[in-house]
């Protein structure tokens, strides 16, 4: 599952379009731990029923099946075609969406942090089983992961336009592995690359100068 809270502007106009949420009731819908666990096997694994993705998720197919049907309801889900019952086949209906980082109004603003901050806790929650378990996996993938960190000096509209060049170059280069099994090689397995960017302190009063290299304040 992607979630991102930029909104590229460099994007190739060729890719299927970020599904973009933007109102209270439909950020709170997703904003399940249920759901949102459905929603990452639904992103990885395609069509799945109820009771497919319980077994993925340790939950039971009734409880799946409740959750689908809500997550339907909102748009994030639909059947795939064949099957009855608890024996449907669900699929998303978008992969990835966009939840913006700030909303005028304050209900949309709390709903957004909560989905946000559901999303990164399970996301690091990952990151954090990585480094416990990295000893388990081969050489080679141990050799490829990475941990980067970079601090640069921008202006909030720089860092605005780099975000959206990452988003831009990253989105297209395996978007159809993700969409169409087929085309994932040999070996392939799902990979999770996070991004943050924020500023470490309060940017200067307007108006106010800062002192340069060299310079006293």
């Amino acid at each position: 599952m992607s979630l991102d809270d930029s909104k590229p502007n460099h994007e190739p106009t060729d890719l299927p379009p970020l599904r973009r949420l933007d109102d209270a009731r439909t950020l709170r819908a997703l904003a399940h731990p249920v759901r949102i666990a459905i929603v990452e096997e639904l992103s990885l694994g395609g069509p799945l029923t109820a009771t497919e993705v319980g077994e993925r998720i340790g939950e039971t197919p009734t409880t799946c099946s409740f959750h689908l049907r809500q997550l339907a309801k909102y748009g994030y889900v639909e059947e795939a075609g064949g099957g009855k019952g608890r024996a449907r086949p669900w699929r998303m209906t978008s992969i990835g969406y966009q939840v913006a980082s700030t909303h005028d109004n304050p209900e949309t603003q709390v709903a957004a942090n909560a989905l946000v901050r559901l999303v990164r806790e399970r996301q690091l929650d990952r990151y954090r089983e990585w480094r416990e378990t990295q000893s388990t996996y081969p050489r080679e993938w141990r050799d490829a992961a990475g941990d980067s960190e970079f601090v640069f000096f921008l202006t909030a509209r720089e860092l605005k336009e780099l975000n959206d060049e990452l988003v831009a170059m990253l989105r297209p280069r395996f978007l159809e592995r993700l969409t169409d099994p087929s085309q994932r090689p040999p070996g392939s397995v799902p990979v999770e690359m996070l991004i943050f960017s924020y500023p470490m302190e309060l940017p200067p009063a307007e108006g106010d100068g800062q002192p340069g290299p060299g310079r006293e304040s």
